[in-house]
Formats: structure tokens, sequence, C-alpha cells
């Protein structure tokens, strides 16, 4: 079986206090995108793990895959072994989430595998053991976040017929480097008021992380600023970067990005 773990983008994330376990709570919406990597899965004798596409550096057994499979044996022994092959295309490091949507299609892909009839309550569960960001991913659906990231309640945001472009750099901002530069605070204004009205996006829709990022890299900005100067209604930085995405009505155009930029382009 074949599936096609996709990215988000965050519309707003503020990180609103520092809990006593060390991770932060935080507020955002997060919207999927069709930015896609490829995961297959077979059943065999002899289990195997395989990549192609980009680079996915670490050691194998903390990849949030084999460790979806290892929390399912854990509870449904006898479980059979998998021939599993992933074709990385989502930019890793980049505040998308490609990390955690193959963790958790991963476990999807295997609860129909496998027809353990698990429900998407049971599968966020497991998802949640994974990571922060992996429960979005069990519905994929647009939905307020909160908590460490396994509080969803669902949105009615749409970009349905906006056009986006995401550039991705290729500049690293790693997680502690981007917490370490914020300071948790309320927000001044309910998130889902703001949602509600796309005229006060530009201004009020605020990723909390982006004014120290920006400071440490602001190339970064220069991106941001570009989008906005081509018509976006909306750019920001997802997660805590270093993407940078921008949102139309209509299809832009550019003169032509540096190669080692990656660029996507989609009508949503």
């Amino acid at each position: 079986m074949i599936t096609f773990p996709n990215a988000k983008i965050n519309l707003g994330l503020h990180i609103t206090q520092k809990r006593k376990d060390g991770y932060h709570e935080i507020e955002s919406c997060m919207v999927p995108i069709p930015l896609c990597d490829a995961l297959e899965m077979i059943l065999d004798k002899k289990p195997s793990w395989t990549v192609t596409g980009l680079d996915v550096p670490g050691d194998p057994k903390d990849n949030l895959i084999l460790k979806a499979e290892k929390l399912l044996k854990k509870d449904y022994h006898g479980l059979p072994s998998l021939q599993i092959h992933l074709h990385k295309h989502i930019p890793m490091g980049a505040g998308l989430g490609g990390g955690s949507a193959d963790g958790a299609f991963a476990l999807t892909l295997m609860n129909n595998l496998f027809d353990l009839h698990l429900d998407d309550f049971f599968l966020e569960e497991y998802a949640a053991e994974l990571g922060s960001d992996c429960p979005f991913f069990i519905e994929n659906s647009p939905k307020i976040i909160r908590g460490r990231g396994e509080i969803l309640e669902p949105s009615s945001v749409s970009l349905h017929g906006s056009y986006l472009v995401l550039i991705y750099p290729g500049i690293h901002v790693g997680t502690k480097e981007a917490y370490a530069g914020v300071v948790p605070k309320a927000p001044k204004t309910n998130l889902e008021t703001i949602l509600a009205d796309r005229n006060r996006w530009k201004e009020e829709l605020v990723n909390d992380f982006e004014p120290s990022v920006f400071l440490a890299h602001p190339k970064l900005a220069e991106l941001k600023a570009s989008l906005y100067q081509a018509g976006a209604y909306y750019a920001a930085m997802s997660g805590s970067g270093s993407s940078i995405f921008g949102l139309f009505d209509q299809k832009p155009t550019f003169p032509d990005w540096p190669t080692e930029y990656f660029v996507f382009e989609s009508l949503l």
C-alpha cells in the first residue's frame, strides 16, 4: 500500500507559556498543503527500510515511521514484518511538519494494512506519543492546535482558491534556537477572531518566532517582504522556520529564484 504524507503551514503561531515539563504551550492554526512525500509499505517476512529523494540524516531507529511501527507492535503482538520505503520530497527542518506527517500517515497506513480498525481518536493518541505535530495529520484538515500540539479543534478557515508560494532557502533554524529567542506571552487577540477577518491577517496574524529568527537570518525577512511586494494577501514563516510562504488571490509572477532555493507553487 502507498500513501502520500503532506506538509502543513501555520496561520499564526503563539508561544503562550513554558510548561514545568520543559515543553511550551502553543496556539496556532495549521492547514495541510499539497506538498507530499511518498510512503510505501509491503507485507514481507524480511523487514527492510529504504529511503530515496532528499537525504534523511540521523539514525533510522529515530525516524518517526519506524517509531510508529514499533508503537503498534508493542500493543498488537504478532503483526507481520514490513518492507518500508520512503521517498522524501518535503524539505526537513523547514517548519513544514514533514517528519510528523510521515509518522502519522504511517500509523494510518498500518491501521488499514493490518485491519486494526482503530478510529481517529486512538490514532491521534498514538500520534501524540510520536511528536507534538503528529496528531494534526490524522484527520489532516484545518485545525486550531493548543497545548504542545495535541489539543485539536476544527477550524472553519479555508484557503480554497488561493495560490500558495512556498520558499525554502536552505537555512537551518534549530528548534532550540527558535524557542530560545521567544518570551512566552498570552496573545492580545483571540486567534479565531483574527482568522475570521482576512483583512486583519497581515498585521495581526503573527508568528512569535519571526522577530528573533529574522534577526538571526535577515534573508528570511527579505523573502517575506518580497512576497508582499508581489501581491500576497498574507505572508509568514511556517512553524519555527525557515520556510516562508505567501498566499495570493491571483497566480503571481516572479523573476527566477536562485537555484539553491526550493520553491513550490500550488492552487489550494
